[in-house]
């Protein structure tokens, strides 16, 4: 049987694979850097295998980010006074991060210093999203 991931394990592997982008390293050097295989790697960012304690505090190390980079933004897994689970408004924002052309895309927009050009830019992908409903 074919278990799902822990929400919390996807969330963390996630942002490993957000922050192992930001700093432009692969997989597989980062898997040389923890001596594990960039396969062991695709797993800690899908959420298949859970990141223990010490392997966390070494990500860290080597991605230079303190431990709690990993968690911030997790999901609580609390139900709110309805008794409904909201979803986490954040995880969008990780899961566009943790993409290579959400990563160029902040990194581009972030380099552009006229308002008036990033106004203009964000009018644009407003109006190819209205474009497609």
């Amino acid at each position: 049987m074919n278990k799902a991931p822990n929400p919390i394990d996807k969330h963390v592997g996630a942002r490993v694979r957000m922050r192992r982008l930001m700093v432009g390293m692969s997989q597989g050097k980062l898997g040389d850097a923890l001596d594990v295989t960039f396969q062991q790697v695709q797993k800690y960012e899908k959420g298949a295998n859970r990141i223990g304690a010490s392997r966390l505090q070494q990500l860290a190390r080597v991605l230079e980010v303190p431990p709690s980079f990993f968690f911030e933004g997790a999901p609580s897994g609390e139900l709110n006074a309805s008794g409904f689970h909201e979803p986490d408004t954040s995880s969008y924002v990780v899961d566009f991060l943790s993409t290579n052309e959400g990563l160029q895309l902040n990194r581009a927009f972030a380099a552009i210093k006229d308002p008036k050009v990033r106004k203009k830019i964000l009018d644009l992908v407003q109006s190819l999203v209205a474009g497609d409903e």
